[in-house]
């Protein structure tokens, strides 16, 4: 007869989840070492006693926001290379709704995130229940259906024993080089405490595979006879190569046929060396040589990348008449973009394979001095660029307001990069930061660039730094999370959860008075900037009822204590003006134990130069306003250089 135990739903869950473990190429390790958590009244007398009764188990965190809770789980299976996951519990209505975006950021980055939200009553007599939606013509719809379009995987477990089939599907999609993204189990709120008999052997310890595909020799030699034939192949490199730990089947292939190789967001740092044919960024925020190279490419030869509009220009980047495209992915649908070439495997394995193929080939003379002629060209403007000691000339940037900054935030970025060390980590997700680092951030020889693009999400970059860091453990390597203060503003919130778990993390905050990135954008665009500065209302006053125009938000920038609000937080907070105070400020705290805080003016407007690429945003058709119109007129013009590669 089979042995059972008699557990509640939630204790069923937080067993399993502290049996579970990942094999990735011999080495074995939990799958999910801890939860995080906020607790209502829809998870606290369920998962709540579950968590702590088998606290031991499966540690926990408490949060101040759910999101940024998932974000930190994200970022930590992000760095664990998508071998361990953190378990995110919420209560009903709200608390699970605000982890909706965070399963959007893990869904579209195909990173593995466990969610575990409270929902409404399953039995219904009690109802309708404190923050049950009484939808008038589906009465089982909760909010939590809201998570369906945004997951990989979503069940509610309406009865005990579904849990011994949900489980391990969510563990099998959790560890799935393909499939992998947000997984939502949703657990109503009496059902948590439902018990029943499991089998006890449910509960034993269990390891689950996290396979490598292997290419088809086929596939393989139609891509190498391709690349035979080129005659100015690139390689696109995206966190494909990070996920499969192909960065030395990489480097060898570049270097052994001469191949250039690029990286999009994703894959920023798949080189680890300086190599003449490491170019860099390539796409909207890429830099002049790797998109010179681009376009000039009759092969594009794409490795782990979705090829989204930022990597492709909007479809524009590809210029060749004759370009033709290969791809390695383990997403079949990826392997086909562009009417690509393609091979379905693990990346490192598929290299390796074409690296067998390709011995004796090389890439032509011409073509080496190519790429070499334009990665020279592109270092000295980099390095003006992040000269943080050229002092500021207002002259030069006539449109730049005066705020009292000295230091641009390019050359900040300069100071970042002087300072990064073998092993350090920088992170950044939206806005001006991450574009930044893509075209200017050096990640060879260990100095580690962690962005999240495929979301662009605000908010992810402060957890974030949690989740690498938890992640890295106590290594004495840096943590540093780079962002503008509109972020910092949004969601600074973990600062004091980093604070209460003492996790060494150091926040880089580039002061320009507003959503800058967007301000340039609108100026692109539209041709006025409107809403995106961070400035009082003219004549203060209410608009909801004015009389005669309204008042616009065109007064003076606001006035806002950053380091004030990092102090209050838990934080370790230091403002610095100059590059001898940002230098001394990083210097200083390096080895600060806890969360630090930097904050550092920077001169608004004042930005990289472009990378000679188009982005597919649309200004307004109709305009009373000429400048509009003309802004129109370019956006159609370059919009005639799009192309289609089926």
């Amino acid at each position: 007869m089979t042995s059972t135990i008699r557990l509640t739903v939630s204790q069923a869950i937080v067993k399993y989840l502290a049996a579970q473990h990942s094999v990735a190429d011999g080495r074995r390790r939990r799958l999910i070492p801890a939860a995080l958590g906020i607790f209502g009244h829809g998870n606290v007398a369920g998962l709540g006693q579950a968590l702590d009764q088998y606290s031991d188990e499966l540690p926990f965190i408490q949060g101040r926001h759910e999101q940024y809770l998932a974000h930190i789980a994200t970022a930590y299976a992000k760095a664990s290379r998508r071998q361990a996951v953190l378990a995110v519990t919420a209560s009903v209505g709200p608390g699970a709704l605000n982890l909706v975006t965070a399963a959007g950021l893990a869904t579209v980055n195909r990173i593995p995130l466990l969610l575990l939200p409270g929902d409404t009553y399953a039995t219904r007599h009690q109802g309708p229940v404190l923050q049950q939606l009484e939808h008038p013509t589906e009465a089982d719809l909760t909010v939590n259906d809201s998570f369906r379009p945004v997951s990989r995987f979503f069940d509610r477990i309406n009865r005990p024993e579904q849990l011994l089939t949900a489980l391990p599907q969510a563990m099998r999609v959790l560890t799935s080089p393909t499939d992998a993204g947000a997984v939502v189990l949703s657990l109503p709120q009496d059902v948590q405490s439902h018990a029943y008999d499991f089998p006890a052997e449910f509960f034993e310890p269990r390891d689950w595979k996290i396979r490598r595909p292997l290419p088809d020799p086929q596939e393989i030699s139609d891509v190498a006879q391709l690349i035979r034939n080129a005659e100015r192949p690139v390689l696109i490199a995206g966190g494909g190569i990070h996920y499969s730990d192909a960065h030395a089947a990489l480097e060898a292939l570049a270097n052994q046929i001469g191949l250039p190789v690029v990286e999009t967001f994703g894959g920023k740092g798949a080189v680890t060396k300086n190599e003449w044919w490491q170019v860099g960024g390539v796409g909207l925020e890429g830099n002049f040589a790797s998109n010179k190279l681009v376009k000039q490419a009759d092969l594009v030869i794409s490795v782990g990348t979705r090829l989204t509009d930022f990597a492709t220009g909007s479809q524009s980047i590809f210029e060749s008449p004759d370009v033709r495209f290969a791809s390695v992915n383990v997403v079949d649908a990826d392997t086909r973009k562009q009417g690509a070439t393609g091979i379905l495997a693990d990346a490192r394995l598929a290299l390796e394979a074409l690296a067998e193929s390709l011995q004796g080939h090389s890439t032509s003379e011409s073509w080496r001095d190519t790429v070499q002629t334009a990665k020279d060209a592109w270092a000295p403007i980099r390095s003006q660029w992040l000269d943080a000691d050229q002092p500021f000339r207002p002259e030069d940037h006539p449109h730049a307001p005066e705020t009292g900054a000295v230091l641009t935030q390019p050359q900040l970025i300069g100071l970042l990069q002087e300072h990064a060390r073998s092993g350090d980590t920088i992170i950044a997700a939206a806005g001006g930061p991450p574009g930044d680092l893509q075209k200017v951030w050096d990640a060879t020889d260990g100095r580690n660039c962690h962005l999240e693009f495929g979301f662009s999400c605000m908010g992810y970059e402060i957890a974030a730094g949690m989740g690498v860091r938890l992640a890295e453990g106590d290594t004495g390597n840096r943590v540093v999370t780079f962002i503008g203060d509109g972020t910092y503003l949004m969601a600074p919130t973990e600062i004091l959860t980093a604070a209460q778990e003492g996790l060494d993390i150091t926040v880089i905050v580039s002061e320009n008075h507003g959503y800058q990135v967007i301000h340039r954008l609108q100026m692109n665009r539209s041709g006025r900037e409107f809403g995106n500065e961070f400035r009082y209302r003219e004549n203060g006053g209410p608009i909801t009822e004015p009389e005669g125009a309204a008042p616009r938000l065109e007064g003076d920038y606001l006035k806002v204590d950053l380091r004030q609000i990092a102090e209050g937080l838990g934080a370790t907070a230091l403002r610095a003006s100059t590059a001898q105070e940002v230098r001394a400020a990083l210097d200083s705290t390096r080895s600060t134990r806890g969360p630090v805080v930097i904050v550092v003016p920077t001169v608004p407007h004042v930005d990289l130069p472009g990378g000679d690429v188009w982005w597919d945003v649309a200004p307004a058709e109709v305009s009373e306003h000429e400048w509009v119109r003309t802004l129109r007129a370019e956006y159609e013009e370059a919009r005639g250089r799009q192309r289609w590669f089926g």
